[in-house]
């Protein structure tokens, strides 16, 4: 896929490895779309790049329409998505209070709504951005978009407490291949990155020595990944118009313990 003036929307996009992601394309000559709830990064982003910032929550569909309509007002319809939204949680299926001795299982509201942002929300940008590349002309090998999932290493080998979080991923995981299949006589790429350990916000706000300890557990390189490095392998993923139906770890081969 050519790049240049291409239209892209990146949910997730204001920070860590989304934001990575929108600066790489926007430096490819892409014209980027930014879908998030954080505005004041999101909006930084969208200024520093180019692009344009929509405060989109990917578990509304109203919300997710007026993303891309506002999107493709700004840009024209995307060729390009890469879902980049999720969050995490952690708790026990069930167990023991170390306060009082009482059972408890995983909430099920807490565990639904990580299926609801991550499994869900996925599938429903994609759906919708999908839909639209139908409106295109194809281009070179009839290809009309591509689109750029992500899941995790804990989809394979999720930790104790991970339960909701790795159900949510093994879902992305499990639907590329279907739907890359639904979307093959469209012209329509989908694939889909799993990455490991990686040096995003989240574990910013970690203490040094977790962050050290984390790192060496990589076997090799021995550090965080980088958000660059997944910006890097979304791209490869994009341009490479043979890239399709795939489910790739970026991850430095760790493979997580129980815990």
């Amino acid at each position: 896929m050519d790049l240049a003036n291409t239209a892209a929307v990146v949910t997730g996009g204001a920070s860590g490895l989304g934001a990575a992601t929108a600066r790489a394309l926007a430096a490819k000559g892409v014209k980027v779309a930014i879908f998030d709830l954080q505005a004041d990064k999101g909006e930084a982003l969208a200024d520093e790049i180019g692009g344009v910032f929509c405060k989109v929550d990917v578990t509304s569909d109203d919300s997710v329409d007026a993303g891309f309509a506002a999107a493709r007002a700004a840009h024209g319809q995307e060729r390009i998505l890469v879902n980049c939204a999720g969050t995490g949680n952690a708790a026990k299926t069930a167990g023991r209070s170390k306060q009082d001795g009482s059972i408890k299982h995983f909430p099920l509201d807490a565990f639904d709504r990580i299926i609801q942002i991550n499994l869900v929300g996925t599938f429903r940008c994609l759906a919708k951005s999908a839909a639209g590349m139908l409106t295109l002309e194809p281009g070179e090998d009839g290809e009309r978009g591509a689109i750029v999932n992500t899941a995790s290493a804990a989809a394979e080998d999720g930790q104790m407490g991970q339960a909701a979080y790795s159900a949510s991923k093994a879902g992305v995981v499990g639907m590329t291949l279907p739907i890359a299949r639904d979307l093959m006589s469209e012209g329509i790429r989908v694939n889909t990155i799993l990455p490991g350990i990686f040096d995003t916000p989240l574990l910013a706000a970690a203490p040094q020595q977790v962050r050290d300890a984390l790192a060496a557990s990589v076997p090799f390189p021995k550090r965080l990944g980088r958000p660059e490095e997944f910006a890097a392998l979304a791209l490869t993923m994009i341009e490479c118009g043979y890239f399709n139906g795939e489910d790739v770890r970026l991850d430095g081969a760790i493979r997580m313990a129980p815990r």
